[in-house]
């Protein structure tokens, strides 16, 4: 027979083991369990009567004009003409016309790079040019497709582009002076 004190390390292990199993489960209580809910889509939506209607508006007549002649803008600052106590003749604004100019039209330049005879070569070229960042244009004339680079301004920018050009396609580019189409 086993010895008394082999069996009661046996017992205490059963009870012990009991303990840590059971034990957890009586002193938890009632568990909750989450549930996740998934929301199904529809697979077509529900039409309903309930559809959201708007009303249609009549234009509003919006014949505003300016003025021909320049307009005088008074200011007046009544904070300070009262702290004062004495009123001052409050200075005109005087709005002044300032003409458009056209840059281009008096100072600009482009570089002539080269006339083909195939159009889809001087596209592609074109194409090329600027996705390396040029400012480049293909222009139909007659029977030939001219691939120009620019307008710009900067006659010293565009001589650098000249030589830059000349190394990327082989051809001595034109520097000429930009006519515009409608100056």
């Amino acid at each position: 027979m086993a010895s008394k004190f082999q069996s009661r390390l046996v017992g205490t292990i059963i009870l012990v083991a009991i303990g840590v199993i059971v034990l957890p489960d009586v002193l938890d209580g009632k568990k909750t369990h989450y549930k996740e809910e998934i929301a199904s889509i529809p697979i077509k939506p529900e039409v309903g009567n309930d559809l959201e209607s708007f009303e249609v508006l009549d234009p509003v007549d919006d014949s505003a004009s300016l003025p021909e002649t320049p307009v005088e803008v008074t200011l007046e600052d009544t904070s300070l003409a009262q702290s004062e106590g004495a009123k001052e003749e409050p200075l005109p604004v005087i709005v002044k016309e300032i003409p458009e100019r056209n840059e281009y039209q008096e100072n600009a330049w482009i570089i002539q790079l080269m006339a083909l005879k195939n159009a889809d070569n001087a596209k592609n070229l074109v194409k090329d040019l600027q996705k390396r960042g040029y400012q480049a244009h293909a222009k139909p004339e007659n029977n030939f497709t001219r691939v120009i680079i620019g307008p710009d301004v900067s006659k010293s920018k565009l001589e650098r582009q000249v030589i830059e050009l000349e190394k990327i396609t082989g051809s001595k580019g034109q520097l000429l002076k930009f006519k515009p189409l409608n100056p």
